[in-house]
């Protein structure tokens, strides 16, 4: 059994942070910083066919979701404060409902319990425009990735994911084949009648359109002991965006 790879910051009591789609744990590390200076162990996880974690063809939050049990069961870890962004708040919210004996607390950062319909797929598709027989720097990389991607801070997030494979050879740290063939798994919506009653936050992003009003009740269907703040001037990066806000609103919840 393959486990997760992880950035661990820090010593105390073990807190998970679980990535977005396309991202990978070291997009977190600025905050994984400042939560481990509050006496928390911060695991950065790469979810499976992201960042330095293992490629497989299968992938869907159940999947997600054992590969992080399996993850607890290597460290030795019985409980911690769990925390996800967006597909990574996906993982997280089915983990709570199958493992909520393993969560101290729940924080889920801008995503809600429902469906959502495929909206990755122009970034898909620029990604898979990158032909590394002809893509020789990073800079031949950006000017393909925009035209697909104009949102500049979108393409230097994508950009993350670029590594030298060999000397002159540029590679995608994610399974692209795997993610696009798997890309309707993203958007589902967590599944009916299932509840975890331990201590929900919810952030959103003032400026994001992930979690609507109407979404309240679904979300205190499924988490009834939540919580819903919300985070000024930011959108979906809302921990990137206004940190300082993202972080006081975290602490008061874990504290």
């Amino acid at each position: 059994m393959e486990i997760l790879h992880s950035n661990i910051i820090g010593e105390g009591s073990p807190f998970l942070i679980l990535h977005g789609f396309l991202g990978m744990g070291d997009n977190w590390k600025t905050m994984a910083k400042r939560i481990a200076s509050l006496g928390f162990q911060v695991h950065l996880i790469d979810q499976r066919n992201h960042g330095h974690s293992f490629h497989d063809d299968t992938f869907d939050y159940e999947t997600l979701v054992d590969d992080l049990s399996q993850y607890y069961h290597y460290h030795n870890i019985e409980k911690a404060v769990v925390m996800g962004h967006s597909m990574g708040g996906k993982t997280a919210m089915l983990f709570g409902v199958m493992h909520p004996e393993k969560v101290e607390k729940l924080i889920v950062v801008d995503i809600a319990p429902k469906s959502y319909p495929v909206h990755h797929d122009f970034i898909l598709k620029g990604l898979q425009a990158l032909d590394f027989e002809q893509v020789k720097s990073r800079k031949d990389a950006e000017t393909i990735l925009k035209q697909y991607i104009p949102d500049f801070g979108v393409r230097q997030f994508l950009m993350k994911n670029l590594y030298w494979k060999h000397k002159g050879e540029l590679a995608l740290r994610i399974n692209l084949e795997s993610l696009v063939d798997n890309i309707e798994e993203i958007g589902v919506a967590l599944p009916a009648m299932t509840v975890y009653e331990g201590e929900t936050l919810f952030l959103k992003g003032e400026l994001s359109p992930y979690i609507k009003m109407e979404d309240q009740a679904l979300i205190a269907a499924h988490f009834p002991n939540n919580t819903i703040i919300t985070i000024a001037k930011s959108g979906h990066w809302l921990h990137a965006e206004n940190p300082n806000d993202f972080f006081d609103a975290m602490v008061q919840f874990v504290s």
